[in-house]
């Protein structure tokens, strides 16, 4: 057996626990030292996990293989750039990058350096989505001609502890949220070609009302409701919706239609199901059939993206959360903009491989 992969982790914010908390489940890697610009809060995770705290550029120079990036948005391009000068393979939390042209400039270094740069979310790698993805390849729904995608709430400033940066570039309802829409339905469907959509900021203030904020003021610089229309390489055309404008709704927050049935998606921010499968015979009793889930990844198995990373690594073969995917769902948010201020539709220039499907019949934590 090859010896585990070595991880480091910069950013040690909240969402760096439940990384910590699944890798262990990962045999083939080994989470060593973490980062963060605030030394005494890695200090206090590394006591916590069993790691060695660093600096960043101690990190950077360090016998690790991969660097978890776990940046906010705006930093999420400067620190990929550094850890791949750095010779090391990046996993960065959504989105890629803020702008389409960090984006590529990311893309294209870790090409240049024969590295990989991968990008969450990995929950399309979990046992809902997987098995959804199974039911297309297996044509239980026939061609896929159409679907809808909503992601609609009320945002976040009434929970989350810090929520000023949701409402500045890279946050919204698109580059927060869009990404795990946006890439199940490359996932299923393959590489968008067109994009047309519009956009709206409801309010150019928010008020948290989360305990340690209440009352704050959080400035609004980006949109906060985009309705937008997909037209795919393969011929499906979907609606795709994000808002932070939305107290409540009854969409389901996917659906792909086929020539021979429907498919009801799972939550795509969850790794578990349920999948719905409704065919032409279902049409007397009406009802969804529960698709049995294909992989025991039910649960939040955030880190799995990175331990297919490591294990794409040992094997020599393309990651399932790669760069090009990453950055073709970064081109396609970017769309949104640029169709929502001119007006016209946008067409897509990257068309990316659909990603190998996870594997079936393997026990947890093992790729």
């Amino acid at each position: 057996m090859s010896d585990p992969v070595k991880i480091g982790i910069i950013g040690c914010g909240k969402i760096s626990g439940i990384y910590l908390k699944n890798a262990p489940y990962f045999q083939h890697v080994r989470l060593t030292a973490c980062a963060d610009v605030d030394l005494e809060r890695a200090r206090s995770v590394a006591e916590e996990a069993g790691l060695q705290a660093m600096s960043v550029e101690d990190l950077l120079a360090s016998e690790v293989d991969i660097v978890l990036n776990l940046t906010p948005p705006e930093f999420h391009f400067e620190i990929n750039r550094r850890i791949l000068e750095a010779g090391k393979h990046a996993y960065c939390e959504k989105p890629l990058a803020i702008n389409l042209e960090d984006g590529e400039a990311t893309v294209a270094l870790a090409k240049e350096k024969n590295l990989h740069v991968c990008c969450a979310p990995d929950t399309v790698l979990g046992a809902g989505i997987t098995t959804a993805r199974r039911a297309i390849d297996e044509g239980w729904i026939g061609e896929p001609v159409g679907g809808s995608a909503f992601m609609l709430s009320h945002g976040p400033e009434g929970w989350h502890p810090n929520p000023g940066f949701y409402y500045q570039p890279g946050g919204g309802p698109l580059f927060d949220m869009g990404p795990y829409y946006l890439t199940t339905l490359v996932h299923l469907l393959g590489p968008v070609r067109r994009v047309q959509a519009v956009a709206h900021r409801m309010d150019k203030v928010r008020i948290a009302t989360s305990a340690n904020l209440f009352g704050k003021k959080l400035p609004v610089d980006v949109e906060t409701s985009y309705c937008g229309s997909l037209a795919f390489a393969a011929g499906a055309l979907v609606t795709a919706n994000f808002s932070f404008d939305v107290w409540g709704h009854r969409h389901a927050p996917i659906e792909i239609y086929g020539r021979e049935g429907s498919l009801g998606v799972p939550d795509p921010n969850t790794f578990r199901g349920p999948v719905g499968l409704y065919r032409p015979e279902d049409r007397n009793d009406r009802q969804w059939k529960d698709l049995p889930l294909q992989t025991p990844y039910i649960d939040n198995s955030r880190f799995l993206g990175v331990a297919d990373l490591a294990a794409a690594i040992l094997e020599g073969r393309t990651p399932r959360a790669n760069g090009d995917i990453a950055l073709h769902v970064l081109e396609v948010m970017c769309a949104y903009l640029t169709s929502s201020t001119s007006g016209r539709a946008v067409d897509i220039a990257s068309q990316p491989e659909r990603p190998a499907r996870m594997p079936t019949g393997r026990p947890f934590g093992m790729m």
